[in-house]
């Protein structure tokens, strides 16, 4: 466990050190010295992303920062950050930021989407169930905003203030909830009981493979908000920025609903029927007067 750890960190470390080159799997996997197959499953089961995705995200990042904190032209930026164009700079970009760069430099309103990826040792032989989540308390927002950045996955609005004060809301109204794995926040949601919508289902990006989503859905569907329509949005079909959110709700059950635009940013709303719980009826016996011993119950689920 503790060489896989070292190997991918060393990865990540050679990425950081190179966003403003070229990097693709073949170039990295030479450099460190792995096949590129290898190194590709690894780094995804590791990561919960792709080389060419995290690359990708850490060097919009960058770009991002240095549109809204530097003087930069943008063509230097795009160079700075391994394009070697601005048209493909500005592609990729507003790809994943839904506007120019000359916009977003505009805007002034700078945010990741993509920071640099820590691995945290987790405990292997862990197997979770939904009565390990938990209501969330104060003494865990620290870790939350740390996965809320880890997680966020390329929405970006977020505005780290104003996300800060309706987690506090909602950990006093007892509508946040969380997973932990010892000193490892595995996964966190924030909810509605009004409304039935889920705000924010960050999971760290090493436990996106143990079905952690679905414990959450679960516990939210059976425990908190039980006979409940659940709903969530998420990005829009062929958006360049999902990873697979659409398609990790849609084997959670949840079905597309309507297209909206939240802070300035293109989604779609999903929603997920109520669980109906099984319910046992003894409709009537059926016995065979030729038969011995007791009758036979007939039930209907």
């Amino acid at each position: 466990m503790v060489n896989h750890v070292v190997d991918i960190e060393a990865v990540i470390d050679y990425i950081e050190d190179h966003l403003d080159g070229k990097l693709d799997l073949e170039s990295v996997a030479e450099a460190v010295h792995y096949s590129k197959y290898h190194l590709h499953r690894m780094f995804t089961s590791a990561v919960g992303m792709t080389i060419h995705d995290y690359v990708q995200r850490r060097q919009l990042t960058e770009a991002a920062k240095l549109l809204v904190f530097s003087d930069k032209p943008i063509i230097e930026v795009a160079f700075v950050c391994g394009y070697e164009s601005q048209q493909a700079f500005s592609h990729a970009f507003k790809s994943m930021y839904k506007i120019p760069p000359a916009k977003y430099r505009d805007r002034g309103d700078f945010y990741p989407l993509q920071l640099r990826f820590t691995l945290c040792e987790k405990n292997v032989e862990r197997i979770f169930s939904k009565d390990d989540i938990r209501l969330a308390e104060t003494s865990d927002i620290c870790d939350w905003m740390n996965l809320m950045r880890l997680a966020i996955d390329g929405y970006p609005a977020m505005n780290e203030a104003d996300y800060l004060r309706e987690l506090k809301k909602h950990i006093s109204e007892g509508q946040a909830l969380v997973l932990r794995d010892n000193d490892v926040l595995v996964g966190a949601m924030a909810f509605s009981r009004h409304s039935g919508c889920i705000d924010f289902l960050g999971v760290n990006p090493q436990y996106r493979n143990q079905g952690i989503q679905k414990l959450f859905l679960d516990a939210l569907l059976e425990t908190y908000l039980p006979g409940r329509e659940i709903s969530m949005t998420t990005y829009r079909e062929n958006d360049k920025a999902d990873t697979g959110h659409r398609d990790i709700l849609r084997q959670l059950g949840f079905a597309e609903r309507e297209l909206l635009v939240e802070f300035g940013y293109p989604t779609q709303r999903f929603a997920c029927p109520p669980r109906q719980k099984e319910t046992l009826t003894f409709t009537k016996f059926d016995v065979d007067p030729s038969a011995a011993g007791e009758p036979t119950v007939r039930i209907e689920r």
